[in-house]
């Protein structure tokens, strides 16, 4: 126990826990991304697939029990990502203040300079998907925020209108021009996130560069097209 703790105070342990937990929650953005296409075959599909999300397991398992146990991973593992990067930061910051002191700030400007635009911006785009994590349960999932009277749909027992819930919601332009806006942030925090990963990993052969390049750069590319389609084909009178 000793040994772990060490570990995770070491910068080396905390982007471990990054690239894990990284990992999982890049599994459940493609996952999501991917389940949420049925809403092209149909409300009876797209409705069918959500109500389906919590009988996984069922009847082994009590109704719901394996999605509360998925909701509480993916609740950890946004915890310690969100908790590791705030201490790698600040980490970086520290570092940063001792190099100026020790004459080496030219050093860490020409860095700076090299970065991508991606690395540049992952820690607002950090808290853009935080902010965005909080509106769309609020939004899709408990019909708190972008509703009138009387337009959400709450579940009923085993019978769910997550397909209107859906249209509905996204009809609005602001919610829409949101979510599409996230999108882009979520697509830039995945390239960086995954490429950072592969580093952490080792897999940074230079053999492998390109390719693992290339591999980052098509999740977040599919991703981001997946998701921003969504509100795109309701505002365009494709779903409805």
């Amino acid at each position: 126990m000793t040994g772990v703790m060490t570990l995770y105070r070491s910068t080396i342990g905390k982007k471990a826990i990054m690239a894990l937990t990284g990992f999982v929650l890049v599994g459940f953005v493609v996952f999501h991304m991917y389940g949420n296409l049925k809403m092209y075959y149909g409300a009876e599909e797209f409705n069918a697939y959500a109500a389906g999300l919590r009988e996984i397991g069922h009847p082994i398992f009590p109704y719901e029990q394996l999605l509360w146990i998925a909701r509480i991973i993916l609740i950890g593992a946004v915890v310690l990502h969100i908790w590791s990067a705030y201490q790698l930061t600040m980490h970086s910051r520290a570092s940063t203040m001792s190099s100026r002191v020790s004459g080496m700030a030219r050093y860490g400007q020409k860095k700076t300079l090299q970065a991508s635009y991606a690395s540049l911006t992952m820690r607002y785009g950090g808290v853009i998907l935080l902010l965005f994590i909080l509106f769309h349960l609020a939004h899709l999932t408990f019909g708190w925020v972008g509703y009138g009277p009387g337009q959400f749909a709450h579940p009923e027992g085993t019978e769910f209108s997550t397909y209107q819930n859906v249209v509905v919601g996204f009809q609005n332009p602001l919610v829409s021009i949101f979510y599409i806006a996230a999108m882009l942030a979520l697509g830039a925090h995945l390239y960086h996130g995954i490429w950072s990963m592969f580093q952490t990993l080792g897999w940074n052969n230079r053999n492998w560069t390109q390719a693992l390049r290339g591999l980052a750069i098509l999740v977040a590319v599919v991703v981001v097209v997946g998701n921003i389609s969504f509100p795109l084909a309701v505002m365009a009178g494709i779903v409805a």
